[in-house]
């Protein structure tokens, strides 16, 4: 059987936040912010959402 791989979850600084705002602000797009992050899409949609970022690129 195979082993469950476990999830590790980190911590946001102030220096993630501020590279999750300022790309937002850039309309650089979710996929770009989360790999500049390290993070999954579905980490840096919840983060930006709950600090009332918009990611949308248009």
């Amino acid at each position: 059987m195979a082993k469950k791989k476990k999830t590790v979850r980190r911590e946001w600084t102030r220096d993630d936040v501020k590279t999750l705002k300022s790309l937002a602000k850039q309309k650089a797009g979710v996929k770009r912010i989360s790999k500049t992050l390290k993070r999954t899409p579905g980490a840096t949609m919840v983060k930006a959402s709950l600090l009332g970022v918009s990611l949308s690129t248009q």
